[in-house]
């Protein structure tokens, strides 16, 4: 007589492996692109079971970026009040790194949030930023310093390189608290950017025109009527220059890629040793200074285009990054490339959260600091 099969049984854990999954969804590809179906598949139930737990998108999502934050507020809360910097910045270094493909979205996907689940997630990482301000170097700066100090730590969260977690998490924690800790500033050297040309063709005119309505509304509500509307066309027109807004966006990524190329290979040319890697910072402050709305469409809709227009925009960014990883040996010949990787995009988060923090008001005093909180991360 054959026994009956044992039922299958329903994992306790299952709501968190629904919210890793998401996060990772929503971290990868973008709360538009990512969908419901996608998320119950990698976790290996139906959508149906998935509705069960999460009534709609929008509570799953709201659900992913709380977590990373409370995260991050457990983790402080385990330190006693009077540790020392590098004991408040390790456990914040060690919950980000185990949770890099997940913890991300928070960065730049939390604009899709209503107002109160905003100022909820707000007020959560407020506290962040006022327990690691309590331990950074006094100074009139000290609230930017400790900004300066998650983004870098947080910079693991939105690049791939392959590194050991214990490794990550000792040079996160190592950079975060020069950032912390540093008491001087350089004065940033003059660097020049080429001049953006007139749009004067349609083509021009159109990138021009949508990627600050994709800054202020989001890429996913702006329709191509609005774009075309901006252009002073009919939208029918839009489609002789671009079949969709997605190779909208992609063109104009790869434009400001080759601006930003131009301007490290104008700048570098005739430095020598020591004066390269101050020169590619103060090159990378005044470009992202100057290309805001850009900038922040990119890191937060990129990952939902196809990949057919997202290869050509990671092979420029991977060039850019060689050339920063070239100097960067140069200079600290005790970094492999794996960890040069790592701190380049460390110091790359210290200029998007310090630069958010200053509104990107554009003044020669705010690029000097962020320049020299991006060579603070390299470790210079």
């Amino acid at each position: 007589m054959t026994s009956e099969p044992a039922a299958a049984t329903r994992p306790r854990n299952r709501k968190q492996l629904i919210v890793e999954a998401a996060g990772r969804a929503f971290s990868e590809r973008g709360y538009h692109a990512a969908s419901m179906e996608e998320i119950a598949a990698a976790v290996g139930i139906t959508a149906a079971a998935l509705y069960r737990h999460f009534p709609n998108k929008y509570a799953l999502f709201t659900e992913c970026a709380n977590v990373m934050a409370d995260r991050l507020v457990a983790a402080l809360g385990t330190v006693p009040a009077d540790a020392p910097a590098d004991e408040v910045l390790r456990p914040l270094a060690h919950v980000t790194v185990a949770h890099r493909e997940s913890g991300g979205l928070y960065r730049w996907e939390a604009r899709y949030l209503d107002r109160a689940d905003r100022r909820v997630l707000s007020a959560k990482f407020a506290q962040v930023v006022a327990r690691v301000t309590d331990v950074v170097q006094p100074s009139p700066d000290a609230d930017l310093r400790a900004v300066a100090a998650l983004g870098a730590i947080g910079s693991i969260t939105m690049h791939h390189t392959s590194i050991a977690h214990h490794r990550a998490e000792n040079l996160l924690t190592e950079s975060a608290l020069r950032l912390a800790t540093a008491t001087t500033t350089a004065p940033a050297p003059s660097v020049a950017l080429p001049t953006q040309p007139v749009p004067r063709t349609r083509r021009a005119q159109i990138l021009a025109a949508a990627v600050p309505l994709f800054e202020r509304d989001g890429f996913a509500t702006v329709t191509n009527a609005r774009i075309a509307e901006a252009v002073g066309l009919v939208p029918s027109a839009l489609y002789r220059h671009f079949p969709n807004k997605a190779e909208i966006l992609a063109a104009a990524c790869l434009q400001a890629a080759g601006l930003l190329s131009q301007a490290v290979e104008q700048n570098l040319h005739g430095t020598t040793g020591a004066e390269a890697l101050p020169v590619l910072a103060a090159t990378y402050v005044a470009y992202s200074f100057e290309h805001t709305a850009l900038t922040n469409v990119a890191a937060a809709e990129l990952g939902g285009l196809p990949a057919a227009l997202q290869r050509p925009l990671n092979l420029a960014q991977r060039e850019h990054i060689a050339v920063w990883e070239q100097q960067l040996r140069l200079a600290r010949p005790d970094l492999d490339a794996h960890q040069a990787r790592v701190l380049v995009h460390a110091g790359f988060g210290a200029v998007v959260e310090t630069g958010r923090r200053l509104r990107w008001e554009d003044t020669p005093d705010h690029r000097a600091a962020v320049t020299g909180f991006l060579l603070s991360a390299l470790g210079l």
